[in-house]
């Protein structure tokens, strides 16, 4: 498929930037969470050490950098909303604080975008962070990401995944 500018790019390039968008923003916040970090901090140094950068050795892919910066911003300004968005999709045995980092950051950020980014496709979200949930667990937790952000696409949006998906 080719751009409508008539590139010769794929079309969905931009999407897979943003997916690297979200999977940075959700290392950055797991590292905001754990090191005590600040936004502007860490928003620096990933856009200029990390993004689409090599690092240690392997190589970060290229991100869209506002995608990244709009879902760093925005999960840390709206925290006090999307935290108890996802408290109430929790069940009651799974308290947000018994969460590791990174399974917060997920959520948080895929929370964000439910509820913010009605011009993303529900679908889209979901299996977005559920792909990155994968590239952190090989247990239940890409289940517990799936789950809770189909809960918060119905109570926010009147959709899950599966009606989304076509």
């Amino acid at each position: 498929m080719s751009r409508p500018d008539g590139g010769d790019q794929p079309a969905n390039r931009q999407a897979n930037k943003r997916g690297a968008a979200r999977l940075a923003a959700v290392q950055a916040l797991y590292q905001m969470d754990v090191a005590g970090a600040g936004l502007l901090e860490i928003t620096a140094e990933y856009e200029a050490f990390r993004l689409g950068k090599e690092v240690d050795g392997a190589l970060y892919r290229e991100a869209d950098p506002q995608w990244f910066r709009a879902i760093l911003a925005g999960v840390v300004e709206n925290q006090k909303t999307v935290d108890p968005v996802i408290r109430q999709a929790l069940t009651e045995d799974w308290p947000l604080s018994r969460l590791d980092s990174t399974l917060r950051a997920i959520l948080r950020a895929g929370v964000y975008e439910l509820m913010q980014r009605a011009d993303v496709p529900v679908a889209v979200i979901v299996s977005e962070y559920v792909d990155i949930a994968k590239a952190f667990y090989v247990e239940d937790e890409p289940k517990l990401v799936n789950a809770v952000l189909d809960r918060v696409a119905r109570r926010m949006r009147g959709e899950g995944r599966g009606k989304d998906a076509s």
